[in-house]
């Protein structure tokens, strides 16, 4: 029951995942882990973690009763998210005391007692870790209070580490990195070393103090960029300081997100014209074999090359529809969001996919599936760019499973291969702009890295939400969940 703790088991799932970052495990499996643990010995319903960025909250971690609820945003707006923020760092609530959408969801379903503990960082605030409770077990009491505030102060911790956290690269730790500040002497060795520079580097004050600069020193007056073994990347500037002794100030901040706009914004134009190339160069070939031999084909060869340049047409179509609207923001529409059934316009927009994805799918979706609320036509792209990654990164001929399901505030489906699978340290990752997997080989899976984030943009702009995962036996499952209509 909630009003007791089982120590013993606290103690010894908590060296598990001691156990589990020594071995070399980060992120989101390790977190998720700690909440498996959490939720036992707290007796709890749920578990879920919320990680704060810029523009909102996110959660990206959750069990039991409150795993439905994981890659669902929390808007920086939403009345939870303000609650979460405010007010003592450890707290109780009953959610169907609060207003926002997601807090009604949580009461729908009996989870009606949530403890809270915000996980912070110097006073920042990286997340939010919440134990749900039902209404009829006894209130959670000051042990478990303790134990949240605990835990969260250990997820924290993680994320000072940045060992697989934050998982989307606006994070708040990221964010949060002000200018490190370092004086070091004729000899290059540090006798000041800030705060940030703590933040910013990793290394305490007792690990820097005495030594010599754990990056290059730039000449007085010039910058320098430098990456660090941990892949982040600074930038460095240094000056002397006036006055007796040749003592030289040295500030440097993190530049990493900089860096990866850079890179993106190069990868564009690298991707892009790779991309636009391979079906312009096709369909010129093709009709250029079609006006110099028409005569010496048969009839069979012309229908063949028309079929193909069809074809590559409309990969190109596709393609720069993709660009433009990453490159816009474009959603669904704007037409207002609208009941529609979803099985049938799930069976519509598989009819409607190439021949070679449409033969692949199995599909099992119940004949009394709840309506959806949404944009029915935008469910043909985020169908389509599923089942094509699904297709890309699978061996060809293997099915794709299309099944979908209800609750009492949601109606979702699940694309699901037997493929490559998915890291659990990149289901967040995928649905960035631009970015692939390490398994991204683009001789073998080639690809603009644009479509899941375009599927993201279009899911929440209809008021859902989208989420990967590892597939038990093996490949990955996309998850779409559409309020009910």
């Amino acid at each position: 029951m909630a009003d007791r703790i089982d120590f013993p088991a606290l103690v010894a799932g908590h060296t598990v995942v001691i156990e589990m970052i020594n071995s070399g495990d980060t992120g989101l499996p390790v977190l998720t882990q700690l909440l498996r643990v959490a939720q036992s010995a707290l007796d709890a319903a749920g578990m879920a973690f919320v990680e704060f960025a810029p523009t909102g909250g996110r959660i990206i971690a959750a069990t039991g009763a409150a795993e439905w609820t994981i890659g669902r945003p929390l808007p920086a707006d939403d009345p939870a998210t303000v609650c979460m923020l405010s007010g003592p760092r450890v707290r109780q609530v009953r959610t169907d005391q609060l207003s926002g959408k997601l807090a009604a969801e949580l009461a729908d379903r009996d989870l009606l007692e949530m403890v809270v503990s915000r996980a912070e960082i110097g006073g920042l605030t990286v997340g939010s870790l919440h134990a749900l409770y039902p209404d009829d077990d006894p209130r959670p009491g000051p042990e478990q209070h303790g134990v949240i505030g605990y835990l969260a102060s250990c997820i924290a911790h993680m994320y000072g580490d940045q060992s697989g956290l934050p998982v989307h690269g606006d994070g708040p730790v990221v964010a949060a990195l002000a200018d490190g500040l370092a004086v070091v002497d004729r000899d290059g060795r540090v006798r000041l070393w800030n705060p940030a520079a703590v933040q910013v580097t990793g290394r305490s004050a007792g690990q820097a103090l005495n030594q010599p600069l754990p990056f290059p020193l730039p000449p007085s007056g010039s910058v320098l960029d430098h990456r660090l073994p941990d892949g982040r990347w600074l930038r460095i500037t240094s000056g002397e300081l006036p006055g007796p002794g040749t003592l030289r100030v040295v500030t440097f901040r993190d530049i990493t997100d900089q860096q990866r706009r850079d890179h993106d914004r190069d990868l564009f134009v690298a991707v892009t014209s790779h991309e636009l190339r391979t079906p312009v160069t096709v369909i010129k070939g093709y009709a250029d074999t079609l006006t110099d031999h028409w005569e010496s084909l048969t009839d069979t060869d012309r229908r063949q090359a028309a079929r193909v340049i069809g074809q590559r047409a409309n990969e190109l179509a596709r393609l720069v529809d993709r660009l433009l609207s990453s490159a816009t923001g474009a959603g669904p529409g704007e037409e207002p969001p609208a009941p529609f059934d979803l099985g049938d316009a799930l069976r519509s927009a598989v009819d409607d996919l190439p021949a070679d994805l449409r033969h692949r799918i199995v599909t099992d979706l119940p004949a009394d599936l709840p309506k959806a609320l949404g944009h029915r036509p935008s469910l043909a792209t985020v169908l389509t760019e599923l089942s094509t990654n699904a297709g890309k990164y699978s061996p060809p001929g293997t099915p794709i499973d299309l099944t979908a399901s209800s609750d009492g505030q949601t109606v979702s489906f699940r694309v699901s291969d037997q493929g490559i699978g998915i890291r659990p340290e990149h289901v967040e990752r995928a649905f960035d702009r631009f970015w692939q997997g390490e398994s991204g080989d683009r001789r073998r899976y080639p690809g603009a890295g644009l479509g899941l984030y375009l599927v993201r943009r279009i899911v929440e702009l209809q008021n859902g939400w989208v989420s990967l995962r590892p597939r038990t036996t093996g490949g990955t499952v996309a998850e779409v969940r559409l309020p009910r209509g």
